[in-house]
């Protein structure tokens, strides 16, 4: 029999992906919401967790981002 599971495929680089990864491990057990790691660049996660990937997302790459000083 076959079982079916919702999710959210993501496709990212290498170290996004690996971002992802590590901030899923930060979470306690009860909010992780990686399913499965498919492979290095591909990653299925619960459906209703997106936004809140995208704005994490989004912070880190403010965070690393460089400005040149005025």
């Amino acid at each position: 029999m076959v079982n079916a599971i919702k999710g959210l495929l993501i496709s990212c680089d290498i170290p996004m992906a690996q971002f992802i990864i590590s901030y899923n491990a930060s979470l306690p057990p009860s909010q992780k919401f990686i399913l499965h790691v498919l492979d290095n660049t591909h990653i299925f996660v619960q459906p209703s967790m997106g936004e809140m990937i995208r704005s994490k997302i989004s912070e880190f790459r403010d965070l690393n981002t460089y400005e040149k000083p005025a």
